[in-house]
């Protein structure tokens, strides 16, 4: 029986181009940006998978702050919000629906995500006391600071945006972090040629949890994908 691969169909031009670049073996890498669960909006888990599907993704990076941990926060809370552990099983019951979709992904770990961390430290408490990420949230994803395919790196970006962090490391850089912004930026110069690019998010803009950003810019909700680390593409969800 002929098998998939075996199949070789009679194109010219340009149609054989788009064939060869559909078939071709390379990473493409669906990005997915902050969630914030439980706080993520309705309908951006259905918009990341049509888009993992409309360019053939094989890879899936989640850019940071899957989780929101309002509750623990450093900063001033919301004063009606819900208590630690409900927050907490409600964004188990959110990421179980993500794990579901996208069972096997790498997860850079981003500023909400280790909040809870962070005030453990502050308590003194050992490590050995702390559970995972995976432990607690019922995962078997790869929880990283920062992964590289293909020369190109994923961080979460609390040190500034895309375009500055792909200029100092002279490194091609998708991160995410800022809410505001989803671009892509190349830069080319006589011996290189990097690009930046900032990733939207995927929060309710309506929720407690983004009350702060209330008077801010209207946030970009979105996901990226990267193709073999030549090609960039901010995705847009319509709202």
């Amino acid at each position: 029986m002929m098998k998939f691969n075996d199949f070789r169909p009679r194109l010219k031009g340009n149609k054989k181009i788009a064939y060869d670049n559909l078939t071709k073996k390379e990473r493409r890498i669906l990005v997915i940006g902050d969630l914030h669960a439980p706080f993520e909006l309705e309908g951006y888990l259905e918009f990341c998978m049509e888009t993992y599907a409309k360019y053939l993704c094989n890879q899936v990076v989640f850019i940071g702050d899957i989780i929101d941990n309002h509750y623990s926060s450093y900063h001033e809370t919301f004063s009606d919000a819900l208590g630690g552990a409900d927050e907490l099983r409600y964004a188990i019951k959110a990421v179980k629906k993500w794990r579901k979709a996208f069972p096997k992904a790498d997860v850079i770990i981003g500023n909400h995500d280790r909040m809870v961390m962070r005030k453990a430290q502050t308590s003194d408490i050992p490590s050995m006391w702390i559970k995972s990420y995976n432990e607690v949230l019922g995962t078997d994803w790869k929880w990283e600071e920062r992964v590289v395919y293909d020369n190109v790196q994923y961080v979460h970006g609390e040190g500034g945006t895309a375009r500055t962090k792909a200029k100092n490391d002279m490194m091609s850089t998708v991160q995410g972090h800022i809410h505001t912004q989803a671009y892509c930026e190349w830069m080319v110069g006589r011996n290189f040629r990097i690009f930046g690019m900032q990733v939207g998010c995927g929060i309710d803009t309506t929720s407690y949890a983004a009350a702060y950003a209330k008077n801010f810019k209207k946030q970009a909700i979105g996901c990226g994908v990267v193709l073999g680390g030549h090609t960039a593409i901010n995705c847009l969800m319509e709202l």
